[in-house]
């Protein structure tokens, strides 16, 4: 899965790089961002834009909002047919810009946190859906999910599952609201080439996301 990551790198720099017309929002770097957050995600319209939208997903058909805690993420292999992400798998794809993410590995009895980026050190795309969902006093809310695959070569040492990273070559591909093939769409949801990503241990101040400043980051003494 993918419960925590981060975005260290300012909103106009995140439209900078996936070539979105300038935000009409701000929102500051974030080293620990939590499921529940307001999020930054790019979508598709006529241009490229940016939104501010709630990490976990509320199917427009649900009753109760509190189903976005359990629709933090949806799984590549059965996104395309579950009731609760379907929909959005055909009409509301979205990225969701993110520095990099942490996984904990089991050490024992315990887990212990790592950080996992782009070599590169660029921001990247975590493959994402949208939903917008119409509350009782008839607000609209702009809810997400993260897409997850099986875990690279470089993950499997840490965790069997990894966010969907979208390649820079694909990022028009997937977020074209006109392009519905399933086959091609699944066909963009596989892991991240090892190669070009890299992991180091953190500090356990990452459990807590009430822990949010770049020191989240670096590298374990």
């Amino acid at each position: 899965m993918c419960g925590r990551f981060v975005r260290a790198v300012s909103i106009e720099d995140i439209a900078d790089e996936f070539g979105a017309d300038k935000p009409s929002f701000d929102l500051s770097p974030s080293y620990n961002i939590a499921p529940s957050q307001d999020i930054a995600i790019v979508m598709k319209g006529e241009k490229k834009s940016l939104a501010l939208c709630k990490w976990g997903l509320i199917p427009s058909w649900a009753k109760d909002p509190k189903i976005g805690y359990k629709m933090i993420n949806a799984r590549a292999e059965t996104v395309a047919e579950k009731p609760s992400f379907r929909s959005s798998f055909k009409k509301h794809r979205i990225l969701i810009p993110a520095s990099g993410f942490y996984e904990w590995k089991k050490d024992g009895k315990s887990k212990a946190p790592f950080y996992i980026s782009l070599k590169s050190g660029k921001p990247c795309g975590f493959a994402g859906l949208l939903s917008i969902w119409t509350s009782p006093e008839k607000k609209q809310i702009y809810t997400c999910t993260i897409i997850t695959t099986g875990a690279n070569d470089l993950l499997q040492k840490i965790h069997d599952r990894m966010p969907v990273i979208i390649q820079k070559k694909d990022e028009d591909l997937w977020l074209d609201p006109a392009v519905q093939n399933t086959q091609t769409l699944l066909s963009l949801l596989k892991p991240y080439p090892s190669h070009n990503m890299g992991s180091y241990a953190v500090s356990p101040m990452v459990n807590s996301p009430a822990n949010n400043s770049p020191e989240c980051i670096n590298k374990a003494e």
